[in-house]
């Protein structure tokens, strides 16, 4: 195969490239499809070739390749894009793509959406008569867009501008560009809450995802192709500063599928995000792996550089290049934040944490009875080196539907995935929370040395668990005590010595937390300054606190601070 997708999967695999983990397993198994090595799928080529001979035909408007063809103007990665997406079939039937949904996770100015807007031109032509094409996006001037773009593609080129047969080749109207050729159609949709149901959408796109409260979006678009037997929906975006957005779940899960946990052949993703994630300022290969037009294109990578010596130099420039040019979800010092989320996922087990004959020492955050609770727990494992923790939130039964709204997450989904436990009506029930402690020795296996706890609203459990044998510490909620547990977590978070099972909420809850320095410059995590619920976090450093205690005592870790 002589295409230049072929070309650039065999360059990333083979490490021409500089590419990130994802990239690389995409691209093998496109090599594989490529090479035809797989029974069930192939590349339809008869397709291909349509597809050369309509790129060829099609001018780019403006730019630095202005003027030239389409089809030799493309870079690598958007060749693998279209040719993957568009062209890999059922081998015994060759007229169904294999990819339904295609997640794209790129940086800004990296022709995403032109590439989306090419991609649109051709399904005019290639999708059956009648076909419904719609763009959703956070605003209406972001959705207009990918207009905008094939707007700028069809009259720059003279092939599929003008008329055929007296009749205009496309019809472009303010919220609509029908093809007459085909009587294809082209929506741009502003985002709504309740409005984009009733939709029955060929192809959709969901433009900077990561902007988007919720997936309300992304499920209505999916949700009206039921019929579609071609059905095909982008998802692209660049990173957004927090976690708490429909497109990290997109791309959770199709790095779930790329890793194999997950089996889904209808999910293609290219996921430019680097797999190092610290050293932004000085690591080229962090700008190289995000930017893929960057490495064809040198002006863009000067111009990066330039931004990445401002960011360095300009604290207020940081959070705006990490995030939206490095593809790393950063929260610039102003907001005080506590950990990185980007840190923290590092640390995450591939395989379930088995907790048996551990011993382990709690933390408890009883908050106000309508409130979140957390019971978090944490270990030391000599063979791995790590420190080990799991952490349980608990919820007013009650309250979900407030706290869901209110929040903009789903407790609902969190309950099921075993992160949090509903109990009680409109406040929590806490004989469930000392239930559950009391019962974590003979459920988990594990021996409890301790358990630490703040007297704001825990006096009367603590003592239920004291009268059972189990030890507990109050920990005062000050500065000069929470200090040195709170920098010790973060500086075994960033050096990779923690570890933990996949929990989405305690992510959410280290995302939301913001710190706070006294006058002697103590750290420690603030509540009243958070973004959102750090219940959890705050559970977890009462519980580090103690251990941090007994191994000092001990003195069985030589890279555990002294304070």
């Amino acid at each position: 195969m002589k295409n230049p997708a072929y070309q650039y999967a065999q360059d990333v695999v083979k490490g021409n490239i500089n590419a990130p983990k994802y990239v690389k397993l995409q691209c093998k198994e496109f090599l594989m499809i490529a090479d035809d090595k797989l029974k069930k799928y192939c590349l339809n080529k008869e397709r291909l070739e349509t597809i050369e001979k309509l790129l060829s035909l099609m001018v780019m408007p403006k730019g630095l390749q202005a003027g030239r063809t389409i089809k030799d103007s493309l870079a690598g990665f958007q060749w693998l894009l279209i040719v993957a997406v568009l062209c890999t079939v059922y081998r015994d039937k060759p007229e169904k793509r294999r990819y339904e949904r295609a997640v794209f996770e790129i940086c800004r100015k990296n022709g995403k959406t032109f590439l989306i807007g090419v991609i649109f031109l051709l399904l005019f032509f290639l999708e059956p008569k009648l076909s419904k094409f719609y763009s959703v996006a956070p605003d209406g001037s972001l959705s207009r867009e990918v207009k905008s773009a094939i707007h700028d593609i069809i009259i720059s080129s003279p092939a599929l501008a003008g008329k055929y047969n007296g009749k205009d080749k496309f019809k472009m109207l303010r919220d609509q560009i029908t093809c007459n050729l085909t009587e294809n159609d082209y929506f741009p949709l502003n985002y709504s809450t309740s409005r984009l149901d009733g939709k029955l959408p060929n192809v959709f796109l969901v433009d900077e995802a990561g902007a988007l409260p919720n997936p309300y979006a992304i499920e209505a678009m999916a949700s009206g192709q039921l019929t579609i037997l071609n059905k095909l929906g982008f998802i692209i975006s660049t990173k957004y500063p927090t976690i708490q957005n429909p497109f990290e779940d997109e791309c959770d899960y199709a790095k779930r599928v790329l890793d194999g946990t997950v089996e889904d052949d209808s999910e293609f993703s290219l996921l430019y995000e680097p797999d190092n994630k610290k050293d932004w300022a000085s690591d080229d290969g962090i700008l190289e792996q995000s930017n893929p037009l960057a490495l064809e294109v040198p002006e863009i990578m000067d111009d990066l550089k330039k931004k990445r010596q401002q960011a360095i130099e300009v604290q207020s420039k940081r959070e705006n290049f990490i995030t939206k040019h490095c593809n790393i979800i950063y929260q610039g010092m102003g907001t005080e934040s506590y950990i990185s989320v980007a840190d923290l996922q590092a640390c995450r087990a591939s395989e379930p944490i088995d907790w048996t004959g551990r011993e382990v020492f709690l933390g408890v955050d009883l908050s106000m009875s309508n409130d979140n609770c957390s019971v978090a727990m944490c270990s030391y494992d000599e063979d791995l080196g790590k420190v080990l923790f799991k952490t349980m939130a608990f919820i007013p039964e009650g309250r979900i539907e407030e706290k869901n709204r209110l929040e903009k997450i789903n407790y609902y989904d969190y309950c099921k995935a075993g992160w949090c436990i509903a109990c009680g009506d409109r406040t929590i029930d806490y004989s469930v929370i000392e239930d559950y402690v009391l019962t974590l020795e003979e459920k988990m296996g594990v021996k409890i040395n301790s358990l630490g706890y703040d007297r704001y609203n825990a006096i009367s459990s603590a003592q239920k668990w004291e009268s059972e044998g189990i030890v507990t510490v109050e920990i005062k909620q000050h500065s000069s005590v929470l200090h040195p547990p709170t920098k010790w977590l973060s500086e075994l978070v960033e050096d990779g010595k923690v570890l933990y099972e996949p929990d989405k909420l305690v992510e959410l809850n280290f995302d939301n937390a913001r710190c706070t320095y006294d006058t002697n410059l103590n750290r420690y995590v603030n509540k009243k300054k958070s973004n959102g619920k750090v219940d959890e976090v705050v559970a977890l450093i009462n519980a580090m606190y103690l251990l941090q205690q007994n191994v000092l005592l001990q003195g069985t870790l030589d890279w555990v601070a002294q304070y």
